[in-house]
């Protein structure tokens, strides 16, 4: 029987980990990937938007060469955040599914294709968001040469490449990918970029697509991809594009089945699962949400940046009732 479980091992999931130990309550992460899966699964060279000083979990220092952050600097320090913690972290077990029985929780795992079982009265979702994208529905997204995530542009060089969004992920792609030599598209369905944009990319992509090096269609959505072009509508008009490769960086939304499965109510505006804000405990007793799965579809309202405060909430409200129980 564990005390605490928490699925998840981002650096929301690690905070709450973090915060639970320092109680002295020890905890099980589980994590289906890598440790900061989603982290490791930026862009290559990715520059965060934040300081360090927000990214930062358990009080522990986040001392980096530059004024922002880069992916790999984030990859070492929260490898560093979980030594120093000694956090117990199943990393490549995935949760086959979690039930509720009595008053705890059973998750069923696999771990290179052995079945485990734990059990657990307090459980913390800290699941993310990064897994599912929001798809775009059109024929042809199935094609090997469609992606939802971007890495590096070394391989599409001298490609035709279209990039769909117009917010930092695709801004950072398109970028990336004209610098290794791809001739790139972008396809935005807005007329604009928000002001979400990083303020010291805006101007360096404003300025490519305004010296041709980067075509922007503004108010444009993808009707169908091929092997070999892209179809385009534009206020009406619908044209056709050569293409080898497309990056679909339209964002992503968390999965809350298994919260609906052990009896979790999503708002139904929001599309986010029911909880109280000051202790993330949702309406089933026990059960904990961390990070931006809390958000619903508005996923951008919950970052690393204030979703890591989730733990302190989630450990002091355990430390509370496991006191009164005890």
């Amino acid at each position: 029987m564990e005390e605490v479980i928490v699925i998840g091992a981002g650096p929301c999931g690690l905070s709450t980990a973090i915060e639970v130990k320092k109680r002295g309550i020890p905890p099980l992460v589980i994590e289906k990937g890598s440790l900061v899966n989603s982290v490791y699964h930026f862009p290559t060279f990715m520059q965060f938007f934040s300081t360090p000083e927000l990214l930062e979990i358990g009080g522990l220092p986040f001392v980096t060469s530059g004024e922002k952050p880069v992916r790999g600097e984030a990859l070492k320090y929260y490898r560093a955040v979980v030594k120093a913690y000694d956090l117990q972290v199943n990393t490549y077990e995935r949760v086959m599914a979690v039930d509720r029985e009595a008053d705890r929780f059973v998750v069923r795992t696999q771990k290179l294709g052995a079945d485990h079982t734990y059990e657990t009265s307090r459980l913390v979702v800290a699941t993310g968001y990064y897994d599912s994208p929001n798809l775009l529905g059109v024929p042809g997204e199935e094609l090997p040469k469609v992606r939802h995530y971007y890495q590096e542009g070394h391989p599409y060089a001298g490609l035709d490449v279209l990039v769909i969004g117009g917010k930092n992920s695709a801004v950072d792609a398109a970028m990336d990918l004209y610098q290794a030599g791809a001739r790139v598209t972008m396809a935005y369905r807005r007329g604009a970029f928000t002001d979400s944009v990083k303020p010291w990319v805006k101007p360096v992509i404003e300025s490519a697509i305004r010296k041709g090096w980067i075509t922007m269609h503004w108010n444009t959505v993808v009707k169908e991809i091929a092997e070999d072009h892209v179809v385009l509508e534009k206020e009406g008009k619908v044209f056709t594009l050569p293409n080898q490769a497309v990056f679909a960086m339209t964002g992503y939304h968390p999965q809350t089945e298994m919260l609906t499965r052990l009896g979790v109510t999503i708002d139904p505006k929001t599309g986010g699962p029911v909880h109280n804000p000051d202790t993330m405990e949702t309406e089933v007793p026990g059960l904990y949400i961390a990070g931006v799965i809390a958000a619903g579809r508005d996923a951008n309202s919950i970052f690393i940046e204030n979703g890591r405060f989730h733990g302190g909430k989630i450990a002091a409200h355990i430390e509370e009732q496991m006191g009164t129980t005890s």
